[in-house]
């Protein structure tokens, strides 16, 4: 099982290892900026809308799994909602615990641990939390007269096509979907590479902070994920898509939100950087965890 578990982690975190080390030295002081701009404005949204085409979503077979990928979204931050750690803003403390890492980390991982049979209900959960992350996240993090920005998310608009779409794709001409597809095949890997050269740029401060921060994200998306168990009629595969999404790390995109609306980036940072480290010892038990008991 040991041997199992490293195949199915190992190649996420080399990725990251490999921007990592690259960041830190052969591109000192590089900057991301424009290539995670593309990647969440052009291979990003081609990844939501290509999956959503070739994998349609049945609302009437999917609702248990789609309700639960909001559950896991919005419950860790209402039983954290009542909390308010000193030195960090309530609103980056609510957005860093409900957002987790299903774009760079989570995707890649539960294809290789639970197959691409499922990579339909993986990208539910992604287009959920995408979704959420650019309207409910946007909503809380900018200021009243910025509120309306989501609306110009092209990941929004990516799902709400790709949804629609979906029946009638036999429509589409061939050359569309094979470029959404190219393009979405660039998502994943840009994410885990770009991450590694962000953790090489950045450092982990208030580490007694972040860690007892990152604790209570823990808590709060376990006892998420088993209340969504006892009150959803999932199926065994969409129960171990939840126990994953769970307990992955708070997402990078939290901080780089946070950066833009000046809303506590550095605690983010510490945050976001520490929990990716933790996730190491803590993704492996999770996945262990969901094959072994569900």
């Amino acid at each position: 099982m040991i041997i199992s578990l490293v195949n199915i982690i190992s190649p996420v975190f080399i990725i990251v290892i490999l921007g990592y080390f690259l960041g830190k030295h052969r591109l000192k002081g590089a900057s991301m900026d424009f290539i995670n701009y593309v990647n969440i404005h052009v291979f990003c949204p081609a990844l939501v809308f290509s999956a959503l085409i070739i994998n349609p979503i049945s609302l009437i077979h999917s609702w248990p799994l789609i309700l639960g990928g909001i559950l896991i979204v919005v419950l860790p931050g209402l039983f954290l909602f009542i909390l308010r750690p000193p030195q960090f803003n309530h609103r980056a403390f609510l957005v860093s615990a409900m957002f987790r890492n299903i774009g760079n980390i989570g995707i890649p991982l539960a294809i290789l641990a639970y197959g691409t049979e499922n990579l339909s209900d993986i990208i539910i959960l992604f287009v959920i939390a995408n979704s959420l992350h650019f309207s409910l996240g946007l909503f809380l993090l900018s200021s009243k007269s910025q509120r309306g920005l989501w609306l110009r998310s092209p990941n929004i608009w990516a799902a709400f096509l790709g949804i629609s779409l979906a029946h009638y794709s036999q429509l589409l001409p061939n050359f569309v979907l094979t470029t959404t597809e190219l393009l979405g095949q660039i998502t994943i890997p840009m994410m885990l590479f770009s991450l590694g050269i962000r953790l090489s740029q950045d450092s982990i401060k208030h580490i007694s902070f972040a860690f007892k921060i990152n604790l209570l994200y823990l808590l709060a998306g376990g006892l998420a994920v088993l209340i969504i168990i006892w009150l959803l009629p999932l199926t065994s595969e969409w129960q171990r898509l939840l126990v994953l999404t769970a307990f992955l790390p708070p997402a990078v995109l939290n901080f780089m939100l946070c950066e833009h609306y000046q809303v506590s980036p550095q605690q983010v940072a510490s945050v976001v950087l520490l929990g990716t480290l933790m996730s190491i010892c803590v993704i492996p038990l999770a996945i262990w965890i969901s094959l072994h008991f569900i």
